[in-house]
């Protein structure tokens, strides 16, 4: 046992576990495919665990059909940040044509405000001198943990930065909607 899996919680060793007679099993098999997506689609959505299945079940995705990227809700923050890195290389790397942002209705990250995330980072052990060193280095936390009001205008900021940033091609084609987090239904905002 290495010390990785010594030191592992109750869930995570559960998890390699279970891997360990995945592998073994060659269940993985069918899920086998190549880097490139067959819709030539990329998704952004929410990190929302009610997602994990109904995103791809509602949108009839199987493995091999899309890039997902999750992030909270499903919002493109910054231009230059991690979400639009993957969705340009997905588009001039991998062939994406089409890009979706889905947000989902009763979001987490809806009216989130960076004192009560502090107040929780304090709760769960973060001292004042490394949230004060974090501000000194220009963290605004008000801003950069801040949640957003209305979903749909979130949906349709994303959307925006991604059709006009600077380096995407001009040739893929963006929308936006918001899905029911029970149902699935899809609701386009800016398709």
């Amino acid at each position: 046992m290495s010390p990785a899996q010594a030191s592992a919680s109750p869930t995570v060793a559960g998890i390699l576990a279970h891997n360990r007679a995945f592998v073994a099993g060659g269940e993985y098999e069918r899920y086998e495919t190549d880097k490139y997506p067959d819709k030539k689609l990329a998704v952004v959505s929410c990190m929302d665990t009610r997602l994990t299945e109904l995103l791809a079940a509602a949108l009839g995705l199987k493995n091999g059909d899309a890039k997902i990227i999750k992030v909270a809700g499903a919002e493109v923050a910054h231009p230059f940040g991690s979400v639009m890195r993957s969705l340009l290389i997905a588009v001039c790397e991998l062939g994406v044509e089409d890009i979706m942002v889905v947000a989902h209705t009763n979001c987490g990250a809806q009216h989130m405000s960076g004192a009560d995330m502090i107040e929780n980072m304090r709760r769960l052990g973060v001292s004042d001198a490394r949230i004060e060193f974090a501000r000194h280095c220009g963290i605004d936390f008000d801003r950069w943990l801040a949640g957003f009001g209305d979903t749909e205008e979130s949906v349709r900021k994303s959307v925006d930065l991604i059709r006009n940033h600077p380096v995407m091609p001009p040739r893929v084609r963006v929308a936006g909607f918001v899905m029911d987090s029970t149902t699935g239904e899809l609701v386009p905002v800016d398709a």
